[in-house]
């Protein structure tokens, strides 16, 4: 089998290489920004292993060759998983990597807002120093974390945040209650943006959550109420989130992702003083990146041993042995 790294912002790809060759693959590595730049690389190959650059109609129309793809990471908002099955290609995820870490990160973030701790660094190094200078604070275990997804990150983020916050409330459809631990208050939608001090979002990037936390989301929210988010920068309507910010009705927000990734150098959401960012690190460990590495390249491994990636987003058609029926 030939397989294709696309693009990647690791320092290095030598250990997804040394992966796939020794299971006895060829690979190719490439720097791909553009689908048109993918087409180009694909050629002759039967897999693509992926970050950031787009994937859809046009490669799976140009090169019906490709028969899987797997992303580094747990979202897979950067594939077209509609074109991947209806042109019968798999599609594989790591959607169990780095789950502590997000979960942390996240919590690191929601208190850090709660005790003002980078308001408080700014003023000191300001010149301010007083225990006022950032505004009031209110006792964690008065408040109530509202959590919108409770999947692996969501209920990691919950354990951790038990001992800190008085009362968890958790949105998602898609979970049965008997896995929302007892812990966890289930509410609506509706509930959750009303009745939590502070949200943090833990959904994947679909047509039903893009753009979930916006202007209605914000209008619902308790006045000084806060927004962590370490899931997609999508689900956030930028634009609503900082005119929600600079009208008081939210106190703070901490950002690790971004619609656009890196922001131009002028936006606003680097120069607003009660918004929190990170760059889009909150996957990261050094054990958390060789996870994640490990188990996209491994995708591709099994699905040429077996016919099956292990984390399976999209059930292709194409198989990795040309004479079963299964192939299209």
């Amino acid at each position: 089998m030939r397989f294709l790294i696309s693009d990647y912002d690791f320092p290095d790809v030598d250990l997804e290489t040394a992966q796939l060759r020794a299971a006895g693959h060829e690979v190719k590595v490439a720097r791909c920004r553009t689908e048109d730049e993918l087409v180009r690389e694909a050629a002759g190959c039967d897999g693509i292993l992926t970050q950031y650059v787009p994937i859809g109609r046009k490669l799976f129309d140009a090169r019906p060759e490709v028969r899987i793809v797997s992303r580094f990471g747990a979202g897979f908002d950067t594939v077209d998983t509609e074109e991947a099955a209806r042109h019968g290609v798999w599609v594989a995820n790591s959607p169990d990597y780095g789950v502590g870490e997000v979960a942390t990160h996240a919590l690191g973030m929601a208190l850090a807002l709660v005790r003002h701790i980078p308001f408080y660094d700014r003023d000191v190094r300001a010149g301010r120093w007083h225990y006022l200078s950032a505004g009031e604070l209110r006792r964690p275990a008065g408040l109530t974390l509202g959590i919108l997804g409770l999947g692996r990150i969501g209920k990691r983020m919950a354990a951790l945040a038990q001992p800190a916050f008085g009362r968890i409330v958790a949105c998602d459809p898609y979970i049965a209650d008997g896995d929302f631990p007892a812990y966890v208050e289930r509410v609506a939608l509706d509930r959750l943006w009303r009745e939590a001090d502070l949200v943090s979002l833990h959904v994947p990037l679909t047509a039903e959550t893009r753009g979930i936390a916006g202007p209605q989301a914000f209008a619902a929210m308790k006045p000084g109420s806060f927004l962590v988010n370490t899931a997609r920068g999508a689900v956030v309507e930028l634009d609503a989130l900082l005119a929600a910010l600079d009208s008081g009705r939210l106190e703070a927000a901490a950002l690790d992702v971004l619609p656009n990734e890196p922001p131009v150098a002028d936006h606003a959401v680097l120069r607003h003083p009660r918004v929190l960012l990170t760059p889009h690190a909150a996957f990261y460990s050094r054990e958390g990146e060789r996870e994640l590495r490990r188990k996209a390249a491994q995708n591709l491994v099994d699905w040429a041993q077996k016919g099956r990636p292990t984390y399976v987003v999209v059930e292709g058609q194409r198989s990795p042995f040309p004479s079963t029926p299964r192939d299209i």
